[in-house]
């Protein structure tokens, strides 16, 4: 159990956190969630005890192991699987200690402790991991050093997910990985056994793989039941009670205020006007919510061209001559929203700059609009901006005749205001580089739009801003993302690039998920086993009692939590005033959430000898 008990802390004099309290049982997948700034960051140093706290205690059981990604993996010759590999220090200890050990007894220690980790299928483990977030076998071989910064923090992120910590630690884990790899990591949190808590702005991420929402406000730490959904829901309810309750209390205040001004200097009235102040003194401030600074996009309105603004005939697109994509036909019309699917080294990005006229055909026929203008954004020209200059400086070079009160005016439709417009860019949040980037991307009203990976370094309340300005959009869309949620909601047509084509893919965005994590189950079938004695007809019907008796449990355990997570959701129990009774609740949670999990595993264990005895 992860305690964070009235724990204070700020930075250069600016407060973090204030009494700050939370209890995060055992097993538990939470998202940690808050504005930008408030401090989620730091809250997982001070838990990996790289900060010292001003006052209160985080409390871990005793030898409890934290995980986190490493910021850069060395650009050395070891293989990507030996760096993995190496990432389990205790296994690596107990493999070279086991060479020079000499002691029986000692021996013996290591070799039941090896088995005690699965020291032995560790390889096929941490080669898993890796195939899961994109590699190849025959790269799992190849040198760190051959793999750019990106991909390096992929083995980075394999590296703690094989060493399985107590508390595992993610802050943005999916802004390295594209949709199938992000699909992929979501599964695997979902099945770990141990305690996860993840940073993380990818709205669908954090309503399949967390069970629980950290929410950090106002130097506050409130845990609530659900997913982020949930959770919106839930903090949506609390808000309009606070806003509620803050309105009614300026009233009495006013009323108070109104009595005491009229009669403190009348006699007959003094006392009782005295009274009020003392009740207006009294009164605790009740804050009304502050809303979020809107967020915006503002893509210029791009003129109408006649449809196709782009077709292919038999087209071939590669390197060096040697074809990557072949055989593509395909046209693009302008009201056309297009999500590009496929598994990393399919082709992506190589068909994207065949659109956008990076790379040409190698063969067949591309035909583009007369008119047609293409904005292109990757997630590399968010790197190549000039850290020297201001946003001002880059729409400056790119608009040299525009008046400096139109340029800010552009900067401001991309959320990047006064402020942000004359900060070198190097001082920028990753999340305001890329808008700077969107900016320059749109800035001629392209008629068509690529977007690569758009939503990294994006938060929630950008994502969303984004797809209200693609719905709005009125050129044609293709987009390469790992966010499903913003894929679901602005892509209409679904192309996947597979085995050298281009294609439609004609189910939705569920079936490909599914599909995906069904590639994922082993291919290779356990060996058969001899045939056994048919059990009995006594031993069927105790699998059966036994059967029905767990899932009565499992029944019983989910109502429990049903009514649980109501209680839970209700907007009065997060009155400060109720903060006891909140944690008291949530304690009461934890302990069904556990003991559900364990009535499901028996449940599925008396389901497999039911199984077994039916033959």
């Amino acid at each position: 159990m992860l305690r964070i008990d009235e724990i204070s802390f700020a930075i250069e004099g600016r407060p973090l956190f204030e009494r700050a309290s939370a209890v995060i049982p055992d097993g538990h997948k939470v998202g940690l969630v808050g504005r930008n700034g408030a401090g989620k960051t730091t809250l997982f140093r001070l838990i990996r005890g790289e900060l010292a706290l001003e006052s209160g205690e985080i409390a871990l059981p005793a030898r409890a192991r934290i995980g986190s990604v490493a910021q850069e993996v060395p650009g050395n010759e070891v293989s990507l699987l030996d760096t993995v590999l190496a990432a389990d220090i205790e296994r690596a200890a107990l493999l070279a200690e086991a060479e020079t050990a000499t002691d029986p007894h000692r021996i013996a220690e290591i070799q039941t402790r090896l088995a005690d980790i699965d020291a032995w299928s560790a390889e096929g483990r941490a080669s898993a991991i890796l195939r899961g977030l994109g590699f190849t076998e025959a790269e799992q071989a190849m040198p760190c050093s051959a793999f750019s910064g990106g991909w390096r923090m992929r083995v980075a992120l394999a590296g703690v997910l094989f060493a399985r910590p107590d508390l595992l630690l993610l802050d943005e884990p999916t802004n390295y990985l594209d949709l199938e790899g992000a699909l992929w990591l979501e599964s695997y949190l979902a099945r770990y056994p141990y305690t996860v808590i993840l940073i993380s702005h990818d709205r669908g991420l954090l309503n399949r793989a967390v069970g629980h929402i950290l929410h950090l406000e106002n130097r506050k730490l409130t845990l609530y039941a659900g997913g982020y959904d949930a959770f919106a829901r839930a903090r949506a309810a609390a808000r309009a009670v606070q806003a509620a309750e803050a309105k009614k209390q300026e009233l009495r205040r006013a009323h108070l205020q109104g009595f005491v001004d009229r009669f403190r200097y009348k006699a007959s009235k003094a006392r009782q006007a005295q009274a009020r102040l003392k009740m207006l003194e009294r009164l605790e401030p009740i804050a009304a919510p502050e809303d979020a600074a809107r967020t915006v996009f503002t893509f210029p309105e791009p003129e109408e061209l006649s449809p196709p603004i782009l077709a292919m005939e038999g087209a071939a697109v590669g390197y060096d001559g040697k074809p990557v994509l072949s055989r593509l036909t395909l046209r693009i019309d302008q009201d056309d929203r297009i999500a590009l699917l496929g598994r990393n080294g399919e082709g992506k990005s190589t068909f994207s700059k065949l659109l956008a006229g990076k790379l040409p055909a190698l063969s067949g026929r591309v035909t583009r609009a007369a008119r047609l203008r293409v904005g292109y954004f990757a997630q590399h020209q968010v790197d190549e901006l000039h850290m020297d200059e201001t946003p001002l400086d880059h729409l400056r070079r790119a608009r040299p005749d525009d008046a400096p009160a139109r340029l800010r005016a552009r900067l401001a439709g991309f959320g990047l205001g006064a402020d942000q417009a004359e900060t070198a860019v190097a001082r920028l949040s990753g999340g305001q580089k890329a808008r700077l980037s969107l900016l320059l991307a749109t800035l001629d009203a392209p008629q068509l739009l690529i977007l690569d990976e758009p939503t990294n370094h994006l938060d929630i309340e950008s994502r969303e801003a984004l797809v209200e300005a693609l719905t709005a959009y009125t050129g044609a869309v293709i987009l390469v993302s790992h966010d499903m949620h913003l894929l679901s909601l602005v892509a209409d047509r679904l192309w996947l690039v597979k085995d050298g084509r281009v294609s439609p893919y004609d189910d939705d965005l569920d079936a490909y998920r599914r599909m995906l994590l069904a590639s994922e189950a082993p291919e290779t079938a356990k060996p058969a086993k001899p045939a056994a004695k048919k059990p009995s007809r006594e031993a069927v019907m105790a699998a059966r009692a036994e059967a029905r008796k767990c899932e009565s449990r499992v029944e019983t355990l989910s109502e429990m939590r049903e009514k649980l997570a109501e209680k839970l959701a209700d907007p009065a129990l997060y009155d400060p005033a109720r903060q006891n009774d909140r944690i008291l609740w949530q304690r009461k949670f934890a302990e069904v959430e556990e003991a559900l999990a364990r009535a499901e595993a028996l449940w599925l264990a008396a389901m497999e000898s039911l199984e077994q005895a039916e033959g």
